[in-house]
């Protein structure tokens, strides 16, 4: 009986052991959406509007915003109600979109590359570092965590400042002073900024 158990355990960790192999690898995941974010903004051709859709697309299929807003929030995400713990990720994602987008777009991409340099997997967790290559090198690393069979982003670092935590301490302190919808207000009104000056109006947003 005991000699059936130990067999059916080994069996089932071989079997769990070839399932995480099947999945392909943090940087094999992120080079296919990285490579088309790159592909697209070397596209000089397609109108603007249509690259911006594309690219928002596949910056929301790849990055994990809830695991991301309840790291900015930290205890204030617990004390949230679930409708604005609801609003909060949609408003925090629509604003890294924008860093993120307007980040990367910065870089012509024309003369550029990107370099993957490194891989860290501890778990469900890894690391991804990237390089691009430019007149001055720009390191970015994507830090992700495995949901299924997608290893999704929970933060970039771009040179060396990381998205979550640019907002983490800034976020706190508005909260403590204005409370948690004296910050979603604050982040309503920048994203109208950011629209006005992206040349769209904010109904035209797309809304997570």
């Amino acid at each position: 009986m005991v000699k059936r158990v130990v067999i059916a355990l080994v069996v089932m960790i071989l079997m769990a052991v070839q399932s995480v192999a099947a999945i392909p690898s943090p940087t094999e995941q992120l080079q296919v959406s990285v490579d088309r974010i790159i592909e697209l903004l070397r596209d000089k051709e397609r109108p603007r509007d249509e690259v911006l859709q594309e690219l928002t697309g596949l910056v929301r299929r790849k990055f994990d915003f809830v695991a991301m807003s309840q790291s900015v929030l930290g205890v204030n995400w617990r004390h949230a109600s679930r409708e604005q713990q609801q609003r909060f990720v949609r408003l925090f994602s629509q604003l890294l979109e924008d860093t993120y987008r307007g980040r990367v777009a910065a870089y012509t991409y024309e003369d550029e590359y990107v370099e993957y340099v490194g891989e860290r997997i501890l778990g469900s967790r890894a690391e991804v570092q990237t390089v691009i290559v430019a007149d001055k090198n720009i390191p970015v690393a994507y830090r992700m965590r495995l949901r299924g069979d997608e290893w999704l982003v929970f933060d970039v670092i771009i040179e060396e400042v990381s998205l979550v935590s640019n907002y983490r301490s800034s976020y706190a302190q508005i909260i403590r002073n204005e409370g948690f919808e004296g910050l979603l207000s604050r982040m309503e009104e920048r994203l109208r900024e950011l629209a006005e000056k992206d040349g769209t109006k904010p109904a035209e947003r797309e809304v997570l």
